[in-house]
């Protein structure tokens, strides 16, 4: 049986979404199953509108570095954050869930209002019981 890593995505910075993006293929080429519950600002980052523009998030840490962070991503062939999340989708048992509250507070209460990679909308004691019952857990 597979191992399981349950990861609590709360931020919505492109720095920490782009980190989140590294473990989760690290996780995916190890074969692990993975569950990423979408909270509050992580799922401005999920809806439609913003993850279809990387420059709409901003930077937890130094915001002052965005560009500069932007630039050294795309010199070194790095994928935009959500391409790592694509990809580990396609490698392994990838599911992501967003909070319908949080949604809520950044008017996304619908599937449609996500991106295509959202796999459903769940209450907050969906992601209790998987951070309970998993090998590895991550809030970031």
């Amino acid at each position: 049986m597979p191992k399981r890593m349950t990861m609590a995505l709360f931020s919505g910075s492109i720095d920490k979404l782009t980190a989140a993006g590294v473990v989760l293929t690290g996780a995916a080429a190890d074969d692990m199953d993975v569950d990423i519950y979408v909270l509050l600002q992580g799922a401005r980052a999920f809806r439609k509108d913003v993850a279809a523009d990387a420059t709409k998030l901003e930077m937890a840490e130094n915001p002052q570095l965005k560009q500069e962070f932007l630039d050294s991503l795309k010199k070194l062939n790095v994928n935009p954050w959500l391409e790592f999340f694509r990809e580990a989708k396609e490698l392994t048992n990838v599911k992501i869930h967003v909070c319908g509250l949080a949604g809520k507070i950044w008017g996304a209460e619908k599937m449609e209002d996500f991106n295509e990679l959202v796999d459903d909308i769940v209450g907050i004691s969906e992601y209790i019981t998987a951070a309970q019952e998993s090998d590895v857990h991550l809030f970031i």
